[in-house]
């Protein structure tokens, strides 16, 4: 959440160095997010999103490489986006499997959409083993002898990932 809407007004001096920035490089931050997601739309959208990230973060008067920092940060919403498209798609994959009468409302997708993309955040700072360990179990249905071998691992250690897994999903629903 922004400063401001935390009910804290900017400072004048990072209102300022905010602004330089905004206006300094906010052209070229969305030509580079172009040439990323080729979609002038999107580029907007993520540029947006990487000021309200800086904004969040109090970093404008202090950055010596504001592209650079500017980069990174749009990266990582790069990253989101397609991750968060690829969830969808695969969504859509399964729902075109469904017979028509079992195919749930639009808003129902919506809904399970939104679901996907928020678990995807929560384990999203999972150990790669960790995440997959979960979906295995979760959406697979797979035992925890099933997930050891197929990752190659101990089924101790499939409890341990399992317990990690749903630590953070508990801890981030609080």
């Amino acid at each position: 959440m922004p400063p401001s809407a935390a009910g804290n007004a900017l400072c004048p001096d990072t209102a300022q160095s905010f602004t330089t920035l905004y206006r300094s490089h906010h052209a070229w931050l969305t030509g580079w997010l172009r040439s990323r997601v080729g979609c002038q739309n999107d580029a907007a959208d993520l540029a947006q999103d990487t000021f309200i990230r800086v904004l969040q973060s109090s970093v404008a008067a202090s950055l010596r490489e504001p592209r650079t920092y500017l980069a990174t940060v749009a990266r990582g919403l790069v990253i989101d986006l397609w991750r968060r498209r690829a969830l969808e798609q695969a969504y859509l994959q399964v729902l075109a499997t469904l017979p028509e009468e079992h195919q749930p409302s639009l808003e129902a997708q919506a809904l399970v959409k939104e679901r996907l993309i928020k678990l995807d955040r929560m384990l999203d700072g999972l150990g790669g083993k960790v995440k997959q360990a979960f979906l295995m179990a979760m959406f697979d249905g797979a035992g925890h002898a099933a997930i050891a071998q197929s990752l190659g691992i101990s089924v101790r250690t499939v409890g341990d990932c399992m317990a990690k897994a749903m630590a953070r999903c508990c801890l981030l629903l609080d």
